[in-house]
């Protein structure tokens, strides 16, 4: 049976910039961009768009997945990690989205299932067990190659640790395509960085320093990436039956799962 893999949406359009003419009326729309879709179906999974919903419920959507992964998306509120300054570069932000997504990749990390977090979701992963980002990272690097042109990818290059899974998987260059002005700055308890920009060293991978269980996240939005889905998938097929013995064990009673994984 192929996994089912829960895509989250990162993204409400407000209700003057979801219709065109002849569409619906206008209201508020969940927006996902096909290649996620695309890169999980490729991968062998079978994607499942997951909508917010209340912290309540969150629980028993995961009891039918077989793991999730974080799409990007705009930028986290800086509540989110504790910042009390707000760069005049900050993007719009949406808190009650962020809360959502935060609240998920922590209850998939208690029931053990495998994570993918890519670009913001890398970022929200950080962010969910501790971490904080950079508002604006030209600040940081000197230049704008991360996202020089609003809208549009540029290539980078980045230089993985072969000791890492993604390096690994991949070897120790590659060179993707991304588009960010934010990024990981101290990185979350548990958490190592595998993965750095050529030549800024801007943080672009991490990973826990456990292997038991898989929480990845990544800034690049190209084959790397769909290898990514790849390892994620495989890693959760050479776990048969762990997420559904953490779920019962979550019916017992029983505490958290304390088996950390890794993030790209």
């Amino acid at each position: 049976m192929r996994p089912l893999i829960g895509v989250t949406t990162s993204e409400l359009r407000p209700s003057h910039l979801a219709t065109l003419r002849h569409a619906d009326p206008p209201r508020s729309e969940m927006a996902l961009g096909t290649t996620y879709a695309q890169a999980i179906a490729a991968a062998g999974g079978v994607p499942v768009v997951l909508p917010p919903v209340d912290a309540d419920a969150i629980a028993h959507l995961l009891e039918h997945l077989d793991g999730v992964c974080l799409s990007g998306g705009p930028d986290l509120d800086p509540v989110a990690y504790g910042a009390h300054t707000r760069h005049p570069e900050l993007g719009p932000t949406a808190p009650a989205l962020d809360d959502y997504e935060l609240a998920l990749a922590r209850a998939a990390d208690v029931c053990g299932l495998p994570v993918l977090g890519v670009c913001r979701g890398a970022q929200l992963l950080n962010v969910a067990f501790g971490g904080t980002l950079h508002q604006h990272l030209p600040d940081v690097v000197g230049h704008d190659g991360h996202n020089p042109t609003l809208g549009e990818f540029n290539d980078i290059d980045v230089r993985l640790d072969p000791a890492g899974r993604v390096g690994s998987a991949v070897g120790p260059h590659v060179r993707v395509r991304c588009h960010h002005h934010q990024a990981v700055d101290a990185l979350a308890p548990n958490l190592v960085a595998t993965g750095w920009a050529v030549p800024d060293g801007a943080t672009l991978a991490l990973m826990t320093q456990f292997y038991r269980r898989w929480r990845h996240g990544a800034r690049a939005k190209r084959s790397p990436c769909c290898r990514g889905f790849q390892l994620c998938l495989d890693r959760r097929r050479g776990l048969p039956g762990m997420a559904r013995r953490c779920r019962a064990a979550r019916r017992r009673g029983a505490g958290p799962s304390r088996f950390p994984g890794l993030v790209l």
